[in-house]
C-alpha cells in the first residue's frame, strides 16, 4: 500500500513520521502487519509486549510527537464497540455506537480533543479488525446499528496504510441493517473510488472556512476537500457535510457567509444526504490539559464557559452562531436535512 501522501511532513529538526514503528509481538503475527511494515522499509521496528508500554508513558509531549509521529501496531482486547458519545450527533439514528480501530490522527488541529484525551501524540493501529466485525454482528442480532468508525482518527486519510475503510465498506454491504459513517478531512476518496457505492455507508466531510482551517495543520485545504466530496457525490455515494466545530473567530458572520456560499457553489445542496452543524465544545478537563501543552494557541485562550463539565462559547453566542449558519445552509438545502448539535444531546 502506498503511504506517500497520507503522512504529515516532518518538521525541521524532526525525524520523518513513522520512522519508528513499535509492534506488539502478537500484532506481528497478523497478516496486515507485514503489509504495513513493507510500506516503511527504512523505518526502525521495535518489538514491544503491549502498546500501552509506549503510548501511556508519562512525561510525553503530544504536541512535539505530532511533528514526528511513531506508529504502534497492536491488537485490541476487551470492548471494541461503545455507545455513541454525548459530544457526537446521532443524525436521528437510534442504536448509535462508535468504534476506534485507530487511536490518534495524522492531522494536527489545534482545537482537537484528542490531545487532551490521549497521553501520546503517536498513532496506534489495532490490526484485529475482524474482532470488531464480530462484535457488530452480535449487536445486529438484536437491532439495526448506526456505527461511526472515524471519530478518534481520520480513517480515510490512513487508507493507504491500513486499508480499513475498504474492509468496512465490504462488510457493510453484506449487512444492510448496519449503517456506517466514515468522517474525514482528507482528499483520499480516490483510494476507494473503484468500489461501487454502498447505500448504508455515509462518507462525511468536515469542512471549515479558510480562516478556521489555518488551525487545522497538515489537512488538505477546504477547496480540495470539497472536490473530494464532489467526486464521491458524482460516483453515487451518500455524502454528509459537517460544519463542526464552528469557531467564533473575528468577523465570524462574514466568514461563515462566504464559506457557505463557497460550499454550495461546488456541491449541489439537493444531492447532499444531510448536514451536521455544531459549535466548538470540549471536555473542560481536556481543555485544561491542552492549554498546558499549547499555551500559545489563540483559539483555545478564549474565555469559554463551563457547564456540566463541558467548555464552550457562552450559550447565547453559541446559539446565535449555530442559528446563523443553519439559516445560511437552509437557503441551499432542505432545512429538515440540517442537524444541529444541542447542548442537551
Amino acid at each position: 500500500m502506498n503511504s506517500s501522501n497520507t503522512l504529515c511532513p516532518a518538521g525541521q529538526g524532526f525525524n520523518r513520521p513513522f520512522s519508528r514503528i513499535y509492534a506488539e509481538r502478537e500484532a506481528l503475527r497478523h497478516p496486515r502487519a507485514g503489509q504495513i511494515l513493507d510500506a516503511f522499509p527504512s523505518s526502525r521496528v521495535v518489538i514491544i509486549d503491549h502498546y500501552k508500554d509506549v503510548f501511556n508513558r508519562s512525561h510525553q509531549s503530544f504536541y512535539l510527537q505530532k511533528h514526528s509521529q511513531a506508529l504502534i501496531l497492536a491488537v485490541k482486547k476487551g470492548t471494541l464497540i461503545y455507545p455513541g458519545a454525548p459530544f457526537c450527533q446521532d443524525f436521528g439514528n437510534s442504536n448509535f455506537y462508535y468504534t476506534s480501530n485507530i487511536m490518534n490522527c495524522v492531522y494536527d488541529c489545534e482545537y482537537c480533543y484528542l490531545q487532551g484525551m490521549y497521553p501520546s501524540g503517536n498513532l496506534v493501529v489495532f490490526l484485529n479488525l475482524t474482532d470488531t466485525f464480530e462484535e457488530v454482528l452480535k449487536l445486529l442480532e438484536h437491532h439495526p446499528v448506526y456505527l461511526c468508525v472515524s471519530y478518534d482518527t481520520d480513517l480515510l486519510a490512513l487508507e493507504g496504510i491500513t486499508g480499513f475503510v475498504r474492509d468496512w465498506i465490504i462488510f457493510a454491504k453484506e449487512h444492510p441493517d448496519l449503517k456506517l459513517e466514515i468522517r474525514t478531512k482528507s482528499t483520499a476518496f480516490s483510494r476507494i473510488a473503484d468500489l461501487a457505492p454502498c447505500k448504508n455507508v455515509i462518507l462525511a466531510w468536515t469542512l471549515s472556512p479558510a480562516a478556521a482551517a489555518r488551525y487545522e495543520h497538515n489537512t488538505p485545504s477546504p477547496a480540495l476537500r470539497l472536490q473530494s466530496a464532489l467526486s464521491a457525490l458524482h460516483a453515487g455515494w451518500p455524502v454528509r457535510l459537517c460544519f463542526d466545530p464552528l469557531l467564533l473567530l473575528p468577523d465570524a458572520a462574514a466568514m461563515y457567509r462566504e464559506f457557505v456560499e463557497e460550499v454550495f457553489s461546488v456541491l449541489p445542496g439537493d444531492k447532499i444526504l444531510d448536514l451536521g452543524v455544531g459549535p466548538f465544545r470540549i471536555s473542560a478537563e481536556y481543555l485544561k490539559r491542552i492549554r498546558k501543552s499549547r499555551p500559545d494557541c489563540a483559539i483555545l485562550s478564549y474565555p469559554f464557559e463551563t457547564a456540566g463539565g463541558v467548555a464552550s462559547y457562552d450559550r447565547a453566542g453559541m446559539r446565535a452562531l449555530t442559528d446563523y449558519v443553519c439559516g445560511l445552509a437552509a437557503k441551499h438545502m432542505d432545512a429538515d436535512k440540517i442537524y444541529r448539535y444541542e447542548e442537551d444531546e
